[in-house]
This record gives C-alpha cells, structure tokens and sequence, in this order.
C-alpha cells in the first residue's frame, strides 16, 4: 500500500512530492509518463519560461530543490514596468513596481519550465519518492484507499494527488466537474533578443487587442508571452519572421528597441477553468487540474506550488496525530483553504484582461485610472508587491521566509 500517489510530475506534482517524502513518514510515488530532465549546461534556453514568486521560491528551498535552479540559467528581475497603449512606455503615467519599495533584492525569477520540473524531480528522488514513467489508466476510490490502473500494472494509495494539467484525468475519473470559459485568444511564446536592454526588468503593456509581456532572461534576451485575440495572433503566426519582428517592435510601442527572433513562435490557446470541487474521497487536485488562470500576471503555477505546500503541510500534520493523510477531513480543509484564495486571484487576472486589456466603457476608463493612482501612491505599491511576491494573506508554512 503506498501512501500517496501524484499523478503528473510536472512542477506541481513533483514539488508535492518531494514536499511529502522529505519527511520520512510517507511512501510516495509520482506517475509521469513523460518525465523531463534539467537542461543540459551551456545549451540554449528555452522560450517557454515561468516567473517564480518569493513564495515560490521559500518553497522550492523547502522541497530541497533549489540548488538544482540557482546559477547562470536563473533570471533574478528587479523591476515590473506596466502600461496602457494609451500612454508611452517611459512616461510618469506608466506603472512601475520595484523591489526596492519593499526592502526585497528581487521580485522574483525568470527560469526555463525544464529547468524547474527537472529540479523538482531530482529532489523528490532524493527525498526518496518512486518516479514512475507510466500513465495512469483507471481509477477506482474506496472508503479505504484508492486502485489505480497504470500502464505497468495497478497500485493501491491512501490518497491519490491529480497534478495532471487543466485536462486532468484524475479529475474525470473522480467525477469533478469543472467550469471553462474561452478567451478566444492565443498566447504566443518566443525567445528574442532586443536592442535595448532589458534591465531586468519585466515589461508589460495592455493593448485593446491583447497584452504583450516581455520577461527577462539570463542570457540577455527576452521570452515573450503575447496574448493576443485569435484573428490577430493567427495573421502574426503567419508573418514572415521580419514582419514578425517589425510587429513586435510596433506593439512593444518602441520599449526595448530593435527586436529579433532567437526562437522559433509557439502557440497555445487560453481559457479560464475552475474545478467546481477540489476534493472528493481520497481524491484532492491541484495546479492546473484544480484552476487554470489567465498567463498576463504570470500566476499560474506560483497558485500551484501554494497548493502543493497547503496540502503537504495538512497531510504532514495529519501523520503526525497518526490520523490517515486521505481522510475527508484533511481534504476539505485544504479545498477551503485554497479555493478561497485562487477565487480570488483568479477574478482580479481576469478583470485587468477584461478591463485593461480589452474594454473600451467607463470600466475601462477606470481601470486605466487606477494604475496611476496605484503609481503614485507607494503604500499602494508596496500592497501589490507583497502579494504579488506572496508575503501577504494565508500562506503555507514551507512558502514563508526561513
């Protein structure tokens, strides 16, 4: 009988596990059939990138995967420059976040995704959790543990974790519904190289037709995330790459300079997904599975490590009175726990979408007002930093500083 069994090992998952089998007292197996390695030192980084909260980061020095991330691939950036096309980039008007206004070295990190589930899957291997590279096929819960069917053969677990992305077949088998709203938009990703530099600083601007982000990396370069409505970013998917390159350069409204391609263009289509239900018997979700969130504010899986130290800290708490780490009332703690919070995060990322980067009414008017009001107000400033770097509201232990 394993005590836990988390399907997916991507950041997520992965971070839960080593979280979990750090302490000794559980016996814990990851089922990933597509298992990711760090990348290999001096090869070229990767376009698609995630931005790490100084929660985040508390976390992954607790999951003892930290010394795997840190070094010349690691992007510290000091600065957030947010504006509306409606003004010019460098203006007073625009929106600047620094972590010199809450006394921080940082506001957080750029790193490679590879790099990051890499890291977490070594040190849940160390921490002693089974990586197996199987997919999971059917599910089964009882009132005392849960049948998994694999493609290695079956496995029973007193609680099974769904860490298995926004298509999350842990959830289908468990029966948990999920609400999912379309943005009919196209979020497209790619590594470039400016002519001027990026200052670490993160760039952000909100355009009627989408946001455009740039993310500073090690190396220089920039990764971008344009989220843009679908006729739009299917005609600059089709762009020779120079035209590509003058549409960037018009749409970052002159910011960074010259722009060049150093990556090939990905794309993948957004939308908004809620589990109606974290929690069933000995079934809980997390990350993607559980909430899916608008990329503009680079959330997404700083939610997902916040739900992966909830829970570890509510299992590991649970072991500890020698009471069963899937029972149903260590899981609907961490529902309302987590639910609470990831609601609210998730309506604020979609009205600076609906408002900020697509509205044209007095909402609209509003919002744009507000970010001056925000620019000139520091305490203001210092509120959204702190939450934004998680130093703010209900955290798990493993997030808070040491």
């Amino acid at each position: 009988m394993i005590d836990v069994a988390i399907v997916g090992g991507g950041p997520v998952g992965a971070c839960a596990a080593a979280l979990l089998a750090r302490s000794g007292a559980l016996k814990v197996v990851v089922l990933e059939p597509h298992a990711g390695t760090a990348p290999a030192h001096g090869s070229a980084l990767d376009a698609r990138v995630v931005a790490l909260s100084r929660a985040s980061e508390h976390t992954l020095r607790h999951a003892g995967a930290w010394p795997g991330i840190e070094g010349a691939r690691l992007a510290p950036y000091e600065r957030m420059r947010i504006w509306h096309e409606g003004i010019a980039p460098l203006s007073e008007a625009a929106l600047v976040f620094d972590a010199a206004d809450v006394g921080e070295p940082n506001l957080g990190y750029i790193l490679e995704n590879r790099l990051l589930q890499g890291a977490l899957l070594d040190a849940a291997r160390a921490a002693g959790a089974r990586i197996e590279a199987t997919p999971l096929l059917g599910l089964r819960a009882g009132a005392d543990s849960v049948e998994l069917t694999h493609g290695a053969g079956t496995l029973s677990a007193r609680l099974v974790l769904g860490a298995d992305g926004a298509r999350s077949q842990v959830r289908q088998l468990a029966g948990l519904s999920a609400d999912t709203t379309d943005y009919h938009q196209l979020a497209i990703v790619a590594t470039v190289a400016t002519g001027r530099p990026h200052e670490h600083t993160a760039w952000q601007r909100f355009m009627r037709a989408g946001t455009l982000a740039f993310l500073p990396l090690a190396d220089g370069t920039s990764s971008i995330v344009w989220s843009a409505d679908e006729g739009l970013a299917q005609d600059l998917l089709a762009q020779t790459t120079p035209r590509f390159e003058a549409s960037l350069g018009r749409a970052a409204d002159g910011a960074l300079g010259s722009m060049e391609l150093r990556s090939e263009r990905q794309s993948f289509a957004l939308s908004r997904m809620a589990a109606r239900r974290y929690v069933c018997e000995r079934v809980a979700l997390l990350g993607d599975a559980a909430h899916v969130v608008h990329p503009l504010a680079g959330q997404g899986v700083n939610l997902g490590l916040l739900d992966a130290a909830a829970l570890s800290e509510l299992v590991l708490a649970a072991v500890a009175r020698r009471e069963d780490p899937g029972a149903m009332g260590v899981l609907r703690a961490y529902e309302r726990w987590r639910k609470s919070e990831v609601v609210l995060m998730s309506a604020a990322i979609d009205a600076f979408d609906r408002f900020l980067a697509h509205g044209t009414g007095p909402l609209s008017w509003a919002a744009r007002r507000g970010m001056g009001w925000v620019g000139r107000s520091q305490e203001l400033r210092r509120f959204f930093i702190r939450r934004a770097l998680g130093m703010s509201g209900e955290m798990p232990l493993a997030s808070r500083r040491a």
